[in-house]
């Protein structure tokens, strides 16, 4: 059976004559009537009574056309689903996300608006390490990451820096409180010689983490800095310096944690480091609602409505 076999019986019915039925599907009547009787032999049911002045439906008949309304109606909404998946309005991405770059005004905003301008895409969201991310990415099981890494190239794998944002100096809350802190709530690097830093990241990565940035920095400012704790994340590094265990080099949207003991200072001077925050993909293999993400952000990015810290 052809679903056209079943276009002609479905005309038939709702006719309720053959050459009305016919003249519809622009088609002589012989061969209709034929391909309804080949059918109904198909079938071995009597689908029409013949009238003198048409036919009608006998009740095995009433039962294939019913059930014909509904694959047709499924068969139209599959055509639906189809073409607006191809054109990124129907299906679904997943994005990875590492603890600190959640945090950044953009990453919300790119996927809030995403989901007015296309409801019906899901968006499944896992945070990760950056590492874990960009394994998940090679082996397609998430269709992208916001990553706050200096990614370095990687086959098969598309970075798209978005922003470079300051970064503060999240400090114990009796930090401020005593005279290192300037009167406008700026520190310099340089004043940061003789703290006990938190670090973060991977020491001996094969890529860079923000952790370089931070050291590079206090180079330049005439010292190494002295560490005290490690942390595999920038979320927990904020975390010990809330315990009073130092001091930590991060991104200024970090702020937003709001996490009691913690105060943040701007950074005057130089050198003034600043945190990347980059969208990585596949270069191959993405679904037009992937593409589509890709291209708001990136769009977001550039005209500056990141929400960023200044």
């Amino acid at each position: 059976m052809e679903l056209r076999h079943l276009r002609y019986f479905l005309a038939v019915a709702e006719e309720g004559h053959i050459s009305r039925a016919a003249e519809r599907l622009g088609i002589a009547q012989p061969p209709l009537s034929k391909q309804i009787h080949a059918l109904e032999n198909e079938l071995s049911v009597q689908l029409f009574r013949r009238k003198p002045r048409g036919v009608e439906l006998t009740a095995a008949g009433a039962a294939l056309f019913d059930q014909t309304r509904l694959i047709f109606a499924q068969l139209e909404r599959a055509t639906a689903v189809t073409r607006q998946t191809a054109r990124g309005e129907q299906g679904g991405i997943s994005l990875g996300l590492t603890g600190a770059a959640i945090f950044h005004p953009l990453v919300l905003r790119a996927i809030r608006e995403f989901r007015r301008m296309l409801p019906l895409v899901s968006v499944l969201l896992e945070e990760g390490n950056p590492f874990v991310l960009l394994d998940r990415l090679e082996k397609s099981e998430i269709d992208g990451a916001f990553v706050r890494t200096p990614v370095a190239d990687r086959r098969g794998i598309w970075v798209i820096p978005l922003l470079e944002e300051p970064m503060v100096v999240a400090v114990p809350s009796a930090w401020t409180r005593s005279k290192r802190r300037s009167a406008n709530g700026f520190v310099r690097i340089k004043d940061l010689a003789q703290e006990t830093f938190v670090d973060y990241g991977r020491p001996h990565a094969a890529w860079p983490w923000l952790r370089h940035t931070v050291h590079s920095a206090c180079r330049v400012a005439g010292f190494n800095p002295r560490i005290g704790q490690h942390a595999p994340e920038m979320v927990s590094a904020v975390n010990l310096v809330a315990a009073g265990l130092g001091i930590a080099i991060v991104p200024a949207s970090l702020q937003r944690m709001n996490i009691d003991g913690v105060s943040y200072l701007k950074i005057e001077g130089s050198p003034k480091p600043t945190a990347p925050l980059n969208l990585v993909t596949r270069r191959t293999d993405l679904s037009s609602a992937m593409r589509r993400f890709l291209t708001m952000t990136r769009s977001m990015a550039k005209s500056g409505q990141t929400g960023q810290f200044r």
